[in-house]
């Protein structure tokens, strides 16, 4: 059996009933199971995690972008997070018995529905066509640069001929906006925050810990205003959660914050993440270098 993974980002995070509206979606389609549905009312967008075979789950994630365009209008939308697009990432992830060329066909095939929808496309991660063109527009990603440009800025983007979109119209769609498309192995993404309004500080932080500013190899992170917690955060994705384990993310952010005499308030980890990374966040804080997944009572079960 081959398990394909999907989690979409969408617009929308503080409405929750038309969070609940395209999620069951999601629960209603026969073959799919959803793990995780998660929304962040500061970040104003929700993220979907379901998987399934390869047919199921993109029929699924098909019927559940054609609803988050129906639902969601982005001449409306405010939040502390980047975005381009109502419905804003959909990356594919293989989970079991999957090569990575399979999954970004997968891509592929779902970037062309969105594009039939005239929405405009950008791919990114290994479903990227043209990979020259990220590294040289950003050492972080494509998705991250297409994000970075922001929802306000799109409409001039697509005028520019070396942002061309992947498929779909060159054409600004004031209530969808665009949408990134990705095939990537599983990512994490862990949010600190810290005991200040300083934006600045987060910023700064995230800067030290971010690949493209010489920071941790596989990470990427941005600082954010959390205004309703009266706090800031540093927003971060690590591509390869083994290269770089949370714990080091954590206390390299603590020693940072230290500097600036504020303390981490906190953290968070959005959606699944698998069992491995887990591990080295008990490796680390318990210094039980040698314990092993086996030895988990549940994961006996389930294997």
């Amino acid at each position: 059996m081959k398990v394909l993974m999907c989690t979409p980002n969408i617009c929308e995070g503080t409405n929750l009933e038309i969070v609940a509206n395209i999620a069951d979606v999601i629960r209603n389609a026969e073959g799919v199971k959803v793990m995780d549905v998660s929304s962040d009312a500061n970040h104003n967008r929700s993220v979907l995690t379901y998987l399934g075979e390869i047919e199921p789950v993109l029929q699924a994630t098909e019927k559940m972008a054609a609803k988050t365009l129906a639902l969601i209008d982005m001449t409306q939308h405010k939040g502390a997070h980047p975005r381009v697009g109502a419905v804003d990432a959909v990356p594919f992830i293989p989970v079991k018995n999957l090569e990575m060329e399979e999954v970004v066909q997968v891509a592929h095939r779902f970037g062309r529905f969105m594009g039939n929808l005239g929405i405009p496309v950008y791919y990114y991660g290994e479903a990227d066509p043209n990979p020259e063109r990220s590294r040289a527009k950003n050492d972080s990603g494509k998705l991250m640069q297409d994000r970075l440009g922001q929802y306000e800025s799109l409409e001039e983007r697509l005028e520019d001929p070396d942002w061309l979109p992947d498929e779909g119209p060159p054409i600004f769609n004031p209530k969808s906006g665009a949408v990134t498309v990705g095939a990537r192995t599983h990512l994490i993404c862990f949010n600190v925050d810290l005991h200040t309004t300083d934006l600045s500080i987060a910023k700064r932080i995230a800067k030290a810990v971010r690949h493209s500013s010489g920071g941790y190899r596989d990470v990427k992170a941005i600082g954010l205003a959390m205004e309703d917690r009266g706090m800031v955060q540093v927003s971060m994705m690590t591509t390869r959660y083994l290269n770089t384990p949370i714990p080091r993310l954590l206390e390299t952010i603590r020693s940072e914050a230290a500097r600036y005499g504020v303390n981490v308030a906190g953290s968070e980890i959005n959606g699944p993440i698998p069992l491995s990374a887990l591990m080295e966040v008990f490796r680390h804080y318990l210094q039980a270098h040698s314990f092993s997944v086996d030895q988990i009572i549940e994961n006996a079960l389930i294997s």
